[in-house]
């Protein structure tokens, strides 16, 4: 298995206004293959840092999925949010390859 972690921090007054974009997701990766799952992990002690989780069959499934088509437009739309404090946020991106459970 291959895990994506990517760590966010905003305002602790947008925390919500992210959570509600992903709330909103498009869900297209879901669909994608190799695809596992997907969370949005809220720091219990700092709102403001949000962590987007996912996981993958294994890293190449992953691989595939940043070089689509559907990738670049999801991340294109990151881009144009109306919301200028969101607007310019980089994350900070792990990857971990499972090696025991």
């Amino acid at each position: 298995m291959y895990v994506v972690d990517s760590t966010v921090i905003v305002p602790d007054h947008k925390a919500e206004d992210l959570i509600s974009i992903y709330q909103n997701r498009s869900r297209q990766v879901d669909d994608a293959e190799g695809f596992l799952t997907f969370q949005l992990l809220q720091n219990d002690k700092k709102p403001g840092e949000l962590t987007v989780h996912m996981e993958w069959e294994n890293k190449q499934y992953y691989l595939n999925w940043v070089r689509s088509e559907q990738f670049k437009k999801i991340h294109e739309l990151e881009k144009k949010y109306p919301d200028q404090e969101l607007q310019g946020i980089v994350p900070k991106v792990k990857k971990y390859e499972v090696v025991a459970t």
